[in-house]
């Protein structure tokens, strides 16, 4: 597909030059005219509150009416909204309290949009992993906030504890937690593995540093408690390990794959299965993730991949490590392409990245031709340099 250029930017390298790079215009994607045969879930950013006198690093002030726009602009592609997880900041400037607000506020929009889907984190973040903490307030802390989610009316996705790692003796004690949280959900949760690349604090989670081992004990926390468990997000950036657990896990249960670098051949899947999507990335390429998914229904494999293929630089880029900061790329994209006002996080987590960073997360969105206005994007790409003292 050609794609012609019109508009000219002067943007920073890395030997400390400005060279002349020149945007194209962007793709079109048409809405999806049938479901797809993937389930496809985007895990959401919030919009900071600029306007707000609270100290960003100490509390989250959150413009609530453009975070509910944006998940309107999701579910308008077709994409399921996966609430108040780790792209929303949790646990990284995202605090229960507002957490629970925000998952309250997208349900309710929910309602008013025909055929939108969520699904909610529940996890232990609001409970201080501190010393001598116990399994007990662990699974007291699981039980709060799935309740809390339940009462919403939300279903649930059920993260990791950073608690849960910090005080468990062994994968017993993992397997003892999960158990007894299953045993109460009212619907089939998706059980979260976010791995320590995404969250420092996890490594060792289900009790073992080696991922095979980990593995075996989610697995079997999973055919336990199968009629729980909806599915598995796996968030190890390593294809081959979320191929291996999908082929085991029980039948009915499904993978959602949280590769946010291999996830175009992961979810298309081989002969043995597939994975279906709960994906970060979704947030900034939903036009051309929707616009693929519809593809792939059509049986259009190669058009599938002509989309997918140049967004996958473009989302390595945005989760290179340290990976845990790449909701600063998913927001710098939202604010590039009008989704917001401002470039501004909860957290202050806008600082997060480099100038050189976001000079080369523009190239990439262009050349997947996802800068859905060249001049808005120029011109904010602009403030962003000027700001930073290069001209």
């Amino acid at each position: 597909m050609k794609r012609d250029a019109i508009e000219t930017i002067r943007l920073p390298t890395a030997n400390r030059q400005l060279q002349t790079y020149h945007v194209r215009e962007p793709r079109r994607f048409e809405r999806p005219a049938r479901p797809f045969t993937r389930i496809a879930y985007a895990a959401a950013h919030v919009v900071a509150d600029p306007w707000s006198a609270r100290d960003p690093w100490l509390e989250a002030a959150v413009d609530w009416d453009a975070t509910i726009a944006f998940r309107r602009h999701l579910w308008s592609w077709g994409l399921g909204v996966a609430e108040a997880m780790d792209t929303a900041q949790r646990g990284m400037g995202m605090d229960w309290v507002s957490s629970l607000e925000l998952i309250r506020r997208t349900l309710e929009a929910a309602r008013g949009v025909p055929g939108a889907v969520v699904s909610c984190g529940a996890g232990t973040d609001h409970l201080a992993p501190e010393p001598g903490l116990g399994i007990e307030r662990v699974i007291a802390a699981y039980e709060e906030q799935c309740a809390a989610v339940e009462k919403l009316g939300g279903r649930i996705v059920l993260m990791a504890s950073r608690a849960l790692a910090a005080c468990a003796k062994s994968s017993d004690d993992y397997a003892r937690v999960y158990d007894r949280v299953l045993a109460q959900v009212r619907e089939p949760v998706i059980i979260h593995w976010l791995g320590e690349m995404f969250d420092p604090a996890l490594d060792g989670y289900w009790g073992h540093a080696d991922h095979g081992k980990a593995m075996d004990v989610c697995l079997d926390v999973i055919r336990k408690n199968a009629v729980k468990v909806d599915g598995i997000k796996i968030s190890l950036l390593d294809q081959d390990k979320e191929i291996a657990m999908r082929r085991r896990l029980p039948k009915g249960v499904r993978m959602y794959t949280g590769d946010d670098f291999n996830f175009a051949e992961l979810i298309e899947g081989d002969r043995e299965g597939h994975s279906d999507a709960l994906l970060g990335i979704f947030d900034a390429i939903a036009p051309a993730a929707s616009g693929a998914l519809s593809a792939l229904a059509a049986g259009d494999r190669a058009a599938y991949h002509d989309i997918l293929a140049p967004t996958v630089p473009l989302s390595r880029h945005i989760f290179q490590a340290p990976t845990r900061f790449y909701k600063t790329g998913v927001v710098f994209l939202a604010w590039l392409n009008g989704h917001q006002e401002h470039f501004v996080m909860v957290g202050g987590q806008e600082s997060a990245r480099s100038l050189l960073h976001f000079a080369e997360l523009f190239r990439l969105a262009d050349a997947a031709g996802l800068l859905a206005d060249p001049g808005l994007a120029c011109r904010r790409m602009r403030q962003l340099l000027a700001v930073h003292g290069v001209a």
